[in-house]
C-alpha cells in the first residue's frame, strides 16, 4: 500500500504537470508565428509519437520491470520542457512535442503495471485501477487553471521552465521511493513461466476487438475536446469551457470514489458505461432541452466508470501475464483514437453534429465486442471463480 500512495503523488505530480500545458500550448504557438493547419499538427504529432513508444513500452516492461521506465519518462519529458522554455521557432517547438510524445508514451503501460503487481486480488486491483483514475481527474480538474495562472504571472519561458524541473524533481524521488520489491514483483508477474498459466483450466488472451473499446473512447473523447471549446470565442469563452471541463471531471470523480463498484464484474461495467456514453453523446447532438451542464456532468460519470473496469478487464483477460505489452496496446488504441476523433469532426461537421459521429462510434464498438458464454469466459463474471460453500 505504502507503494501505490507513493506512486499515486508521483502520477499526480506528472498529471498535473501534462494537464497545465493544455490551455498554454495553443496560444504559446500563435505567438511563435505558428498558423492554424501548423498548430493542428502540432497537437497531433503528440499522438502520433505515443505509438512508436507505446511498441517499445511493451516489452521493454516485461523485461525488466516498470520502476526504471517510470523514471526514465518523468526525467525525459521535464528535460524536454526546459528545453521548450528556450524555443523561438515554430518548427522547434514541433520537434519537441513529437519527442515528449514519445517518451511519455512509457509512463502510462508502466504505472498500470505497476499497480496491478501490487496485488493478485481482483477486488484490490480494481481499486488501485480507480485509484490511478482518480489521481488523474484531480490533475485534470485543477492543472489547466494553474497554468493559465502561472502564464499570466510569470510568462511562458517561466512556466514551461518550472513544470519541467518538477517533471524531473519527480523522477528524482521515484528513484529513491519505489522499493526494489516492487519493480521485482512487477518483473516476476510479467515474466510469469508457461508451465504456470498452463497449470490454471485454461490459457487466457485479450482478445484482439476488446482493443475497439479505448479507440473508440479516446475517439468520442477527442472529438468532444475539438467541438466544445468551439461554442465560444474570446476571454469568456475560454473561462465557460473550463468551467465546463471541470464539471466532467467532478462527474468522474463522483463515481470512481465509490470503490463499492469495484465489486462488480469489470465486463458489466465497461458495458453500461460506454452505454451511458453513448448516450450522453447522443443528447448532445438531438436532444438541444437537456442542459450541457448536466450532461457533461453524467458523461464524466460514464468515464469514472470506463476507465477503471477497463483497465481492470484487461488485467482479467490477461490473466496478469504480459501486463506491460498488454496496456501498451491499449495506449496505442487510445493514441490512434486521439488522432482520428478530432480529425473526422473537423472534416464532417458542417454535415452531422460531430457527437453524433461520437454516439455512431461508441455503439459500434458495443455491437463489435466478443460475446461468449463458453464455459471459462472472463467476459462472464465468476465463471472461473468455485462457487461459495
Amino acid at each position: 500500500m505504502k507503494t501505490a500512495i507513493w506512486l499515486y503523488m508521483f502520477l499526480f505530480l506528472a498529471f498535473f504537470d501534462l494537464h497545465a500545458q493544455y490551455p498554454i500550448l495553443t496560444p504559446f504557438a500563435v505567438s511563435l508565428g505558428a498558423a492554424p493547419v501548423f498548430i493542428g499538427w502540432m497537437m497531433g504529432i503528440y499522438a502520433l509519437t505515443h505509438l512508436p513508444g507505446n511498441l517499445i513500452a511493451g516489452t521493454v516492461i516485461d523485461r525488466h520491470g516498470s520502476r526504471r521506465y517510470i523514471i526514465f519518462s518523468l526525467v525525459s519529458a521535464g528535460i524536454v520542457l526546459l528545453l521548450q522554455s528556450q524555443v523561438h521557432y515554430p518548427w522547434q517547438l514541433l520537434v519537441l512535442r513529437s519527442i515528449s510524445g514519445f517518451v511519455l508514451a512509457f509512463l502510462s503501460p508502466a504505472c498500470l503495471t505497476l499497480l496491478a503487481s501490487l496485488s493478485s486480488d481482483k477486488v484490490t486491483q480494481g481499486k488501485f485501477m480507480s485509484g490511478h483514475g482518480v489521481v488523474h481527474t484531480l490533475a485534470s480538474v485543477v492543472s489547466p487553471a494553474a497554468g493559465a495562472f502561472i502564464v499570466a504571472k510569470a510568462g511562458y519561458s517561466a512556466t514551461f521552465q518550472s513544470l519541467g524541473w518538477l517533471l524531473i524533481a519527480t523522477g528524482l524521488m521515484a528513484i529513491f521511493s519505489v522499493p526494489g520489491a516492487a519493480r521485482k514483483a512487477a518483473q516476476s508477474a510479467a515474466e510469469a513461466p508457461e508451465a504456470a498459466v498452463n497449470a490454471t483450466s485454461t490459457k487466457v488472451q485479450v482478445p484482439w476487438r476488446i482493443y475497439i473499446l479505448p479507440f473508440v473512447i479516446s475517439c468520442s473523447q477527442g472529438i468532444l475536446f475539438f467541438e466544445l471549446p468551439l461554442r465560444s470565442t474570446g476571454v469568456e469563452g475560454i473561462k465557460s469551457t473550463g468551467i465546463l471541463f471541470s464539471i466532467m471531471s467532478i462527474g468522474a470523480l463522483l463515481t470512481l470514489s465509490m470503490l463499492f463498484v469495484n465489486r462488480y464484474s469489470p465486463y458489466k461495467r465497461v458495458l453500461s458505461g460506454i452505454l451511458l456514453l453513448a448516450v450522453c453523446f447522443y443528447s448532445l447532438a438531438a436532444l438541444q432541452s437537456i442542459p450541457l451542464t448536466a450532461a457533461l456532468f453524467v458523461l464524466g460519470m460514464a468515464k469514472g466508470v470506463i476507465f477503471p473496469a477497463m483497465a481492470s478487464l484487461f488485467i482479467q483477460l490477461s490473466g496478469g501475464i504480459k501486463l506491460g505489452r498488454v496496456f501498451s496496446l491499449q495506449s496505442i488504441a487510445m493514441s490512434i483514437g486521439s488522432f482520428i476523433g478530432p480529425i473526422a469532426a473537423g472534416q464532417l461537421r458542417d454535415f452531422v453534429s460531430p457527437y453524433f459521429i461520437a454516439f455512431v462510434l461508441l455503439m459500434t464498438g458495443l455491437m463489435l465486442l466478443p460475446i461468449s458464454r463458453k464455459p471459462g469466459s472472463l467476459l462472464y463474471p465468476n465463471v472461473n471463480q468455485t462457487p461459495a460453500s
